[in-house]
């Protein structure tokens, strides 16, 4: 990190820091559920090659083919996704396979030796612990290659429902295939120190025996967490709603769309009616966001990144939406990581992830909707030590909201963590909170107190810091000078 960058990040930090209230923003970890975490979701071949001991017949020009990524890579690079905040890296299918994104599955039992060795993989699950990071694997119930093991036993061709250019669909009906799903499963989780498993390719099956797999996988550690992506009624610790990426698209595309969809999912989980749900803009296997995007991709992503950070849920995030990755789905959406771009879109997801994994109340309190209208949303999160107010002005000119002293009391202050705004009541008894066309901004709502000292200590700590860094550029200045 050069000493701009270094200075730019502690500013932010301080002032964050300084802005919020500390009542009992540390005690997060004594319940810890899914709906505290926060997901990263990437392809292993397509982030970050650290070896070239693993690159058998990778060929980076074509799309289509293994581009030399691995789990050294993932090692190498985990500050990127941790600085971002991120608390589970959801890493794809890791199985032996024939395509990059691991979708050819031929093994339940060996790791595709592209993406390296069981102890490359035993050392990148530590990396990322060390960060209180933990790893995702995503487990296909079907659809795996005609090459699969399994498809290759002569004394499991009745396990096979069909077979469709090459690809095995399982009989999920029957008794044998099941056990041998779970065995396979269970002896992944027992093997590897993984924090979550997501199943896929359900197909139809049986709601009873995924959540045999589910209790099977729990009964080795019950802190696993068991998700998928598709619709299901299983018992997954967190909901899966096809509709949900793209209602956002939609959303969040252009200004001033229709936004009545966009808590559809998120506010029986809100009321205590359902499980959380996975919150997100798009997915591995779909387009990415900015292939719809109708106006500036910056803007768009970080006014969505913000919602799905922000609602009741657990956020999922693709790899490379950070830094406005484009591509219609398929090799197109899973390009190799750049990691030579402009930081402003990765500093804003790190600022809201700082307040939400340091505010339990924000990703765990009461939810209660003020206004949610055209693309202009605001709620609070309320608990009995924090009271929030987010808004996300998605509209195409600036907004106005007013909080009744009745509604969030007297003699308080609302203060942006952002951009520092201080908001009183007027004579009316009203708290006008005005926010700029396409913004997002999160308040703090405490009792009022005046001049703000922590603040103004910490933004002199940081004049002190540019002056001192402006000195260095001259004294250096100076000295090449006379050098000359």
């Amino acid at each position: 990190m050069n000493f701009k960058k270094w200075i730019c990040a502690t500013a932010t930090t301080i002032l964050l820091a300084s802005s919020l209230s500390f009542s009992s923003v540390a005690n997060a970890e004594e319940t810890k559920t899914i709906a505290d975490e926060s997901i990263y979701d990437l392809l292993v071949d397509r982030f970050f090659n650290a070896t070239g001991e693993n690159d058998y017949h990778t060929d980076p020009k074509d799309i289509s083919q293994f581009s030399g990524g691995d789990f050294q890579g993932i090692s190498e690079k985990l500050s990127l996704i941790t600085d971002m905040g991120f608390t589970i890296v959801s890493i794809g299918p890791i199985f032996s396979t024939e395509k990059y994104d691991g979708s050819m599955t031929t093994s339940y039992t060996e790791l595709e030796k592209h993406f390296g060795t069981k102890e490359d993989f035993e050392q990148m699950i530590d990396s990322l612990n060390q960060r209180d990071v933990s790893v995702m694997v995503d487990f296909p119930l079907s659809n795996v290659s005609e090459n699969h093991e399994w498809a290759k036993d002569s004394s499991k061709q009745q396990w096979i429902a069909s077979t469709n250019d090459g690809i095995v669909q399982w009989d999920l009906n029957n008794e044998e295939v099941q056990r041998a799903l779970i065995d396979a499963v269970v002896e992944f989780v027992t093997t590897y120190n993984v924090g979550g498993i997501r199943l896929t390719n359900l197909e139809n099956a049986d709601t009873n025996f995924v959540n045999n797999i589910i209790d099977e996988i729990k009964a080795v550690n019950d802190k696993i967490y068991v998700i998928s992506n598709e619709d299901s009624d299983a018992n997954f610790d967190a909901s899966y709603y096809s509709d949900t990426n793209e209602t956002f698209r939609n959303i969040y595309k252009n200004v001033d769309l229709d936004s009545s969809a966009q808590l559809k999912h998120i506010e029986p989980y809100a009321k205590g009616e359902d499980k959380p749900t996975q919150i997100m803009i798009d997915t591995i296997q779909s387009d990415r966001f900015v292939y719809d995007v109708e106006a500036f991709p910056p803007t768009r992503l970080k006014l969505s990144v913000a919602a799905t950070l922000l609602l009741p849920g657990v956020p999922v995030m693709q790899y490379g939406t950070e830094i406005a990755m484009n591509g219609e789905a398929g090799p197109e959406a899973h390009q190799l990581y750049n990691f030579k771009t402009n930081d402003e879109l990765i500093d804003a997801i790190s600022n809201l992830q700082s307040l939400r994994n340091q505010s339990d109340t924000l990703r765990n309190g009461k939810f209660k909707l003020v206004k949610n209208e055209n693309g202009f949303l605001a709620f609070e999160r309320i608990s009995d030590d924090e009271h929030w107010l987010v808004i996300i002005n998605n509209t195409g000119k600036t907004t106005r909201v007013d909080l009744s002293e009745e509604e969030i009391g007297a003699d308080k202050e609302i203060r942006g963590m952002f951009e520092s705004e201080i908001i009183r009541a007027n004579d009316e008894g009203n708290y006008p909170v005005v926010l700029d066309r396409e913004m997002v901004e999160v308040y703090q709502i405490i009792d009022e107190r005046g001049l703000n000292v922590g603040y103004l200590v910490a933004l002199g700590f940081v004049y002190l810091i540019f002056i001192g860094f402006i000195v260095i550029i001259l004294k250096r200045a100076k000295r090449n000078k006379t050098a000359k």
